[in-house]
């Protein structure tokens, strides 16, 4: 029955043979496409028994290259014919260059076994290349057909054979993994970089920048295959081949962010809406091509417009006289170059890896570099006009102070003039308060020389030297410039010697001031003293001898202290109650003290109050 089949099989093949393709050892690689046939199979249904058994019609191909842009919805078959002008055995390797392709079926019908799979979907372990590939043998002189079945229901259908001798095929495969390598290392490098400047700088302009070339990466490790074959296992590229619409978007969409902030395209308000638009739109496009697989071969065009306009928007900034704007306009043209030449070759409009392999994956280094190198511009211009803003600062900051300084002077001035005037008018208010105090010391004396009643002009005497104690204050407070404090010891020794000349008295006074006291406390003090000193004269020493101590010193309080030692008197005797109710009134109400009173070898008076009161 084998037997039978075989002879079928030949039958059938005289007829299919056609274009066919002579190799041998001198065929490193040849295009397979030029020299063989297609059949479109639109319902899908045939299988390669029904390709031989039918007499199916093939055409002739004439492309190296057979286009059919985003998941067609039919099969693709070629038919090749190979013959061996050798007279050994001889290997060969035929790849199907296109990673994306989702299904890649292999038929050889001179062998019972004759069937392979592979494509994006299929996993192979034992496989360590990108692309699909098959071995074929063929005899000595001998000539094949096979079949090559292709089909794609969610990426790109680009069909691309090539004839390789093994050892021309694996160097190349090997240089080719290389350069990839190559490529996404200096891509991974450059995200990071600017990474770490984002973090450093906090610049947004960074962020979104690293957001596009990492977005770029996971792109383009799926577009050129890495991602099933160290990546992932088809069941997770499956996932992620259903978003592809975000795996081409996003990139864009990070590109879009980072000229907005780039060129600050705020200062172009028509330009900047059209901006905004784009980017609300860009999303919800995004969620229309994850639900619907009808318009799948449109998915990319919003994209692709979106970067024609950022180019607009780069070239009106430059023609605004952006400095941003200028710096990347070149990088601008070799990625919008980049992306028209993948959007043209994933649409299978023109494939530009025929002519030049490693023109995309150029065109993205170089224009990750020129970005980077424009954002490391952008900091030397920022820290050019932040210098720049200091030195205006500093340079405002000198004239400022020198105005202040001349307002300071002028005010102080003002100040220095009304603090003249002030203390003017204090000592010229001192000086009238004391005239008219002894003014009325004055006619108190003319009416106590008119009085021959010996008590009343001892009252007349008292009110006397308590107006003069004040006076006395007034006086000094005319005489001196600082008026919060006033000089103790001077004071006191007016005070002292005016009651004295009242009593003709020749009695010792020893004053001892340790300290100094405030203008408010000063009076109180002085018409204490003045009151304790006149009890002593009056009372204290019938003989007309003996001493009287005045001590002011501080402590923790303020301390005075009079003191005599002259007969001292009884305490219930209210001969001059008058006067030691002055003095308590004094101590306690004005100075928030207290007095202790002490009648033991005369009378010693001690008042005590904080400073602060």
């Amino acid at each position: 029955m084998s037997y039978l089949k075989i002879i079928f099989l030949l039958l059938v093949s005289i007829n299919l043979y056609a274009n066919i393709i002579n190799i041998n050892e001198q065929t490193k690689s040849i295009e397979i496409l030029p020299n063989s046939e297609i059949y479109i199979d639109k319902n899908r249904n045939l299988t390669i028994e029904d390709i031989i058994k039918q007499n199916v019609k093939f055409e002739k191909s004439n492309k190296e290259i057979l286009s059919f842009g985003y998941s067609p919805d039919f099969d693709v078959w070629i038919k090749i014919v190979l013959k061996n002008d050798l007279n050994k055995p001889i290997k060969k390797i035929l790849e199907y260059n296109n990673p994306l392709t989702t299904n890649v079926d292999f038929y050889d019908v001179n062998k019972d076994n004759y069937f392979q799979k592979d494509g994006l979907l299929t996993q192979n372990k034992d496989k360590y290349v990108i692309n699909p590939i098959f071995e074929i043998e063929l005899n000595p002189n001998e000539e094949k057909v096979y079949f090559v079945k292709a089909s794609s229901y969610i990426t790109t259908l680009i069909i691309d054979l090539k004839l390789w001798n093994e050892n021309s095929f694996y160097q190349k495969e090997i240089k080719h993994q290389i350069i990839l390598s190559l490529f996404f290392g200096a891509m991974f490098i450059l995200g990071i970089y600017n990474l770490f400047i984002y973090l450093f700088t906090r610049d947004k302009s960074y962020l979104y920048y690293v957001i596009y070339i990492f977005g770029l990466i996971a792109h383009h490790l799926v577009y050129v295959g890495f991602t099933k074959l160290y990546m992932f296992n088809s069941k997770i590229l499956l996932d992620i081949l259903e978003l592809s619409s975000v795996l081409v978007a996003l990139p864009v969409y990070a590109l879009g962010l980072f000229t907005k902030s780039f060129l600050q395209t705020n200062q172009y308000p028509i330009l900047n809406k059209i901006l905004n638009g784009f980017l609300i739109v860009i999303p919800i496009s995004i969620l229309f091509f994850i639900f619907t697989d009808d318009y799948d071969k449109y998915r990319n065009s919003l994209t692709m417009l979106f970067l024609l306009f950022l180019m607009i928007v780069t070239i009106y900034g430059a023609i605004k006289r952006n400095k941003q704007a200028y710096f990347i306009l070149f990088g601008w043209f070799i990625f919008l170059s980049s992306g028209m030449l993948m959007f043209l070759s994933s649409s299978g409009i023109f494939d530009i890896k025929k002519f030049f392999p490693y023109l995309i994956e150029t065109s993205f280094v170089m224009e990750a570099i020129i970005f980077s190198i424009a954002l490391a511009n952008r900091i030397t211009s920022l820290q050019k006009e932040k210098n720049e803003a200091n030195n205006r600062l500093i340079i405002q900051q000198k004239n400022e102070t020198k105005r202040l300084s001349k307002e300071v002077d002028l005010r102080t001035k003002d100040l220095k003039t009304a603090l003249d005037e002030k203390e003017l008018l204090l000592k010229e208010l001192n000086h009238r308060v004391k005239n008219n105090m002894q003014t009325i010391v004055s006619l108190i004396r003319l009416q106590s020389d008119e009085v021959e009643n010996e008590k009343l002009k001892d009252i007349l005497l008292t009110i006397q030297n308590r107006i003069s104690a004040m006076g006395h204050l007034h006086e000094l407070l005319y005489k001196q410039d600082n008026i919060n404090y006033i000089d103790v010891y001077e004071y006191f020794e007016i005070l002292i010697e005016e009651v004295r000349y009242s009593y003709d008295s020749y009695i010792n006074i020893h004053l001892d001031i340790k300290t100094k006291l405030k203008m408010e406390q000063a009076i109180y003090c002085g018409l204490i003293i003045n009151e304790l000193i006149t009890n002593s004269f009056k009372y204290a020493f019938p003989n007309k001898e003996g001493n009287i101590y005045v001590i002011l010193e501080k402590d923790e309080k303020m301390k005075l202290t009079v003191k005599d030692d002259g007969i001292g008197f009884e305490k219930t005797n209210t001969t001059f109650s008058l006067g030691l109710t002055l003095v308590n009134t004094l101590a306690l109400n004005q100075l928030k003290g207290k007095i202790i009173t002490d009648i033991k070898d005369g009378v010693t008076t001690t008042i005590l109050w904080d400073e602060d009161e």
